[in-house]
């Protein structure tokens, strides 16, 4: 069988090569690392993966095989290279980790043939179909680590502290890393932060200035809506892989609150920061469980599917699901976190 990581990295990719491949040499499988996602297979580019290869990385962030946002749908005959390289390979199977958009390309790949099986990472948690993506608790933690950090300085010179965390379409890790220090306020894509918002968040922050509590914690997604406008980097990208970067949106607003207020604000980003190194060990223990099911999935030929967490259950999800949307945050989620907001 053959494995491949696309689309962003994320903490516990190396975790889930593993799982995979040490429970495929388990039932006589041979696996085949395809490097850099789809791109391998244009490219032709792969690696042999075993239990040398693939021991002491549990622990390790990024991937071992690379990855890349390049998929063969956008390529001339692209689709048709992949399955004839699947082929010449003698791969009976495939295992693609990745987020949302790279098991949008699965699904699409499956439909023609591929016979693939999706494990879903993304530090986003948008993936539709499953609780947790490995990677999400990971970057939950680092968030929240930094916003426990920033609190320090914050309540010692009386200031606004503003972090801005990832989140393109979703929310989920300013939500939770929110939650789990106790931010006086959460921006997060789902809910634009309008002109009355905007209004009704600065007077927050006067008002818990004039209660005495001198030092506020806001926590900003980065594709939150700001009056009417996702914040772009003036920097384009220069690879072939074209995508908006988003970022930002906390240096604009910070500029804001500091101005209606009069209160002293600074601003943090954590930007790639929250997407490398060691995985915590909840990602570890789900990617080797997700490694684990996605073996089994194949072996009984359960094709056009992706590995899930459902409450406290190992299950799967069809793939159609995940290529349908993203997974937005719970509101349930959001209003226990909003009780303690000012």
């Amino acid at each position: 069988m053959g494995i491949l990581t696309g689309g962003g990295d994320c903490p516990g990719l190396n975790a889930a090569i593993r799982a995979v491949t040490k429970t495929a040499i388990q039932v006589d499988y041979e696996v085949v690392g395809i490097r850099n996602g789809w791109k391998g297979f244009l490219d032709n580019d792969y690696e042999i993966l075993d239990r040398v290869r693939t021991s002491g990385i549990i622990d390790r962030g990024g991937t071992i095989l690379g990855t890349s946002r390049v998929s063969p749908l956008t390529v001339e005959h692209g689709p048709q290279i992949v399955l004839d390289a699947f082929k010449t390979l003698g791969l009976t199977a495939l295992v693609v980790l990745g987020g949302e958009g790279t098991l949008r390309v699965t699904h699409e790949m499956f439909q023609m043939g591929l016979p693939a099986v999706g494990i879903p990472k993304t530090i986003d948690n948008d993936v539709k179909g499953t609780d947790y993506t490995i990677g999400f608790q990971t970057a939950v933690q680092i968030a929240t680590d930094a916003l426990d950090r920033l609190r320090s300085t914050a309540e010692s010179h009386h200031r606004v502290m503003l972090l801005e965390v990832m989140g393109r379409h979703t929310g989920w890790i300013a939500t939770y890393a929110g939650m789990a220090n106790g931010a006086d306020a959460i921006l997060i894509p789902e809910i634009p932060l309008d002109e009355e918002r905007l209004e009704g968040l600065c007077q927050m922050l006067g008002r818990r200035n004039e209660r005495g509590i001198n030092f506020s914690i806001v926590v900003v997604a980065e594709g939150t809506i700001l009056e009417g406008k996702t914040i772009v980097q003036e920097c384009p990208s220069t690879t072939a892989e074209k995508r908006e970067r988003l970022g930002g949106v906390g240096k604009v607003l910070g500029e804001i609150i500091e101005r209606k207020t009069g209160l002293e604000t600074r601003v943090s980003s954590l930007d790639y920061i929250q997407r490398g190194g060691t995985p915590v060990a909840y990602d570890r223990s789900l990617a080797t469980a997700f490694g684990v099911k996605a073996v089994n999935l194949i072996q009984q030929k359960q094709y056009g599917e992706m590995t899930a967490l459902k409450g406290n259950r190992i299950a799967s999800t069809p793939l159609a699901e995940v290529a349908s949307g993203i997974k937005t945050v719970y509101r349930n989620a959001y209003r226990i976190a909003e009780k303690f907001f000012g």
